[in-house]
């Protein structure tokens, strides 16, 4: 007896919450089944980046699930609510030569919007509230309101989520608007391809001709000068036309090293946001967002236990997430305290109480009785190698063990600001990577916090 549509759709998503649940999210519930056509299962997606979400990182998963369901050798093809979708555009052929003209591929590739980095999955704090509202002003003003908008921040803090929101939002508000969304590294080969291949008209048409260029990562800009040069002009084309520039990287322009001082100049005009690490409870909410988005259902112990235990990112509430979800499939039982615990490790209550994490205060005193340096000289002014490098490891310990943003430590570090502070973090963790003296020295002292910290 033929399965019905109904019981099909039902049967399919079951399928792939059992065996695919990384891939599942609650929209899944709105892919409709338009039934069985010559071998084909067709499936309605009802938004344009969802359709090629799915056709792009999906299309494995739901052919197996179909097959696993029906018993029969089926394929599977995504359709937009246009009733068209399901092919990926193939690589056009030089018939001069016989050969794929790679270059145009290339040009074409575009990073995969995905469907959960949208403004209404963002959970806005303290730490990213400037860069949202930005980012919420540039897609709905695109070029007007602050062109450029730079945002930037660590590993895992939202830039990219926030660069596909503004994505996403331009193509709900103009749904023909040219945008182009590359990582920085996929922008400098294609670069290189097309100076070799001799089509630079070619590449500069591409990049020069859309109402929104976002750019990933534009700090690997960096020692690559043909290519800054390039992105210089490919900028100013942009600008003077008035069109939209939006760019995100792991530090400020300023910051960025050997990138030309033209290009950290029209960085700085436009507006500059900074993403800091999530607090608390912006942790907690991130991680309830994150549940909704799986349909995963979990009492409200667990998303404040695992945000007291894990104050990093973003990316690593996730992985903490995705452990206990794993958990939960791999022993058949309900998502509560007891498994999360199991699931990460650790009991940060019982751990607070032996072993709390140590205070600014406490940093700097082990710091000052371990290089026996004076207080005063550590707060000060002094460039000193004697005391300029325990002033490094102060505040890059004080950024390891509290929770305090850059700025806060400068100000406890005798005002410094948070540039600074930056610059030290980076300096002793290339410099702990080199120097085993460094490294045995700063371990020593954290063995010493560890051992006798006092109450934050």
């Amino acid at each position: 007896m033929p399965i019905s549509d109904e019981d099909l759709h039902t049967a399919m998503h079951a399928y792939l919450r059992r065996n695919n649940p990384e891939i599942c999210r609650h929209w899944f519930d709105r892919i409709a089944v338009l039934g069985i056509e010559r071998g084909v299962l067709r499936l309605l997606v009802d938004e344009p980046v969802r359709l090629k979400y799915l056709q792009r990182t999906c299309l494995a998963a739901f052919t197996e699930a179909v097959q696993s369901v029906t018993g029969q050798l089926l394929a599977v093809r995504f359709i937009g609510p246009d009733g068209l979708g399901g092919e990926q555009p193939q690589p056009t052929t030089n018939h001069a030569s016989g050969s794929m003209n790679e270059t145009s591929v290339m040009l074409d590739e575009q990073m995969v919007l995905s469907p959960d980095y949208s403004f209404d999955g963002f959970v806005v704090g303290p730490g990213n509230r400037l860069a949202h509202a930005a980012a919420m002003a540039v897609a709905s003003k695109l070029g007007r309101a602050y062109n450029p908008f730079f945002v930037h921040g660590g590993v895992g803090l939202g830039k990219t989520h926030l660069l596909q929101a503004i994505c996403q939002q331009l193509l709900r508000q103009q749904p023909t608007a040219r945008i182009s969304y590359i990582s920085c590294s996929t922008f400098m080969d294609a670069f290189h391809d097309c100076v070799k291949a001799g089509r630079m008209g070619e590449f500069r048409h591409r990049f020069r001709n859309v109402d929104l260029l976002v750019i990933d990562d534009i700090h690997f800009l960096s020692k690559h000068e043909q290519t800054q040069e390039e992105f210089f002009h490919t900028f100013n084309a942009l600008h003077q036309s008035g069109r939209q520039i939006v760019l995100s990287s792991d530090a400020a322009p300023a910051e960025i090293p050997d990138l030309e001082e033209r290009l950290v100049s029209r960085f700085n005009s436009g507006l500059v946001a900074r993403m800091e690490r999530p607090c608390y409870e912006t942790r907690v909410n991130i991680l309830k967002a994150k549940a909704r988005l799986h349909n995963l259902q979990m009492p409200d112990d667990v998303p404040a236990y695992v945000a007291a235990r894990i104050d990093s990112n973003i990316r690593e509430l996730e992985g903490a997430l995705t452990k206990v979800r794993g958990l939960a499939m791999a022993t058949g039982r309900e998502i509560d305290l007891e498994l999360a615990k199991e699931a990460i490790g650790g009991d940060p209550l019982s751990q607070g109480r032996g072993n709390p994490q140590p205070n600014i205060q406490a940093i700097l005193d082990a710091v000052v009785r371990y290089y026996d340096i004076k207080l005063t000289d550590l707060l000060g002014k002094r460039r000193h190698k004697s005391v300029a490098l325990p002033r490094q490891v102060c505040m890059w310990l004080a950024r390891r063990h509290t929770r305090y943003s850059l700025e806060e430590i400068g100000g406890y570090l005798g005002g410094r600001d948070h540039t600074t502070v930056l610059h030290a973090i980076r300096q002793v963790d290339t410099k702990q990577t080199r120097d085993e003296r460094l490294k045995a020295d700063v371990d020593r002292i954290q063995q010493v916090l560890q051992a006798a910290p006092n109450e934050a």
